[in-house]
């Protein structure tokens, strides 16, 4: 079921979701594979002197990233690559913008992570074609059952001690939601403003420089986006699940702070074909408390 909220009545939201050159109907981040070039079209890369983050594009000017990736509020040196597939020289289709302003979210906690979310003003607006566009954001109300197949976007390392190799091509994984109570079994914390996705084998999922990049899933014929990359123990290591931003949690404060063209956003709701876990508290603490931050 796909409910798009019209509460603005912009480009952004008639677009949001599209994807063109896509041709998913429903897998080298870590045991990923290459993207087709437009097959991820709000995929952004960050950089200063290479890429050090991903980020994903929610209208003409804004980009949704993780607040991790700005220790200091100074982006004078990054500049925002849309509609960029590799990174070996310029693209035939993107373009770059620098970036405006910086805003993390103030309840960010660099320690935990939590609240690892960040909104980045570009310096001009960009237009849209097949291989830029914006991506729609889950709504407050969005439910991701657990076992969910979802996908997850980067151009990360795809080990521990291996970089991504040349022409380091956007790579993008297949992943199911993973609940929150057993990643916190894995994790011994998780708060509610997290969401969890990736096997307990094979060892799939993202690793240094993929944060920031989006997880989505497919609702009818636009996709969604339900996390933002934050955190893991090591690149795609068995039993660990990665740890995104649940976007849903933010959508007041995404709104607060882009007053003109908004996002679109769509309340996702898919059943569960699974036992469905919920925590009454705010957090989900276990004995001990393990976690690995992405760094650069």
């Amino acid at each position: 079921m796909m409910l798009l909220r019209l509460d603005c009545f912009g480009l952004t939201v008639a677009v949001c979701g599209e994807a063109p050159l896509s041709t998913k109907a429903e897998a080298r981040i870590v045991g990923g594979q290459d993207a087709a070039a437009g097959s991820w079209p709000w995929q952004v890369s960050l950089h200063t002197r290479r890429h050090f983050c991903g980020g994903s594009l929610i209208n003409d000017q804004w980009v949704l990233t993780a607040a991790q990736c700005f220790p200091s509020p100074d982006a004078s040196d990054v500049t925002v690559y849309m509609g960029r597939h590799t990174q070996e020289g310029p693209n035939a289709h993107e373009e770059a913008r620098s970036v405006m302003l910086v805003i993390k979210h103030p309840s960010y906690d660099d320690e935990t992570k939590d609240g690892d979310l960040a909104l980045l003003k570009l310096s001009s607006p960009v237009n849209f074609t097949d291989y830029i566009r914006p991506v729609c954001l889950a709504a407050e109300e969005s439910f991701f059952p657990d076992g969910l197949r979802v996908w997850v976007t980067g151009w990360g390392d795809v080990l521990s001690v291996a970089y991504l190799p040349s022409p380091e091509t956007l790579q993008e994984v297949n992943l199911p939601i993973v609940s929150n109570i057993e990643c916190a079994a894995a994790y011994g914390f998780i708060t509610t403003s997290m969401i969890c996705a990736g096997p307990n084998f094979r060892g799939k999922g993202f690793c240094d420089k993929d944060a920031g990049g989006p997880l989505v899933t497919l609702d009818g014929t636009r996709w969604v986006q339900a996390g933002v990359v934050s955190y893991a123990r090591g690149c795609g290591y068995p039993k660990f699940p990665g740890v995104y931003t649940r976007v849903s949690k933010y959508q007041s404060w995404i709104n607060s702070q882009i007053l003109k063209d908004q996002p679109g956003y769509i309340t996702f709701y898919r059943a569960s074909t699974r036992t469905v876990h919920s925590a009454s508290s705010a957090m989900l603490v276990l004995p001990v408390l393990i976690f690995s931050v992405l760094q650069d």
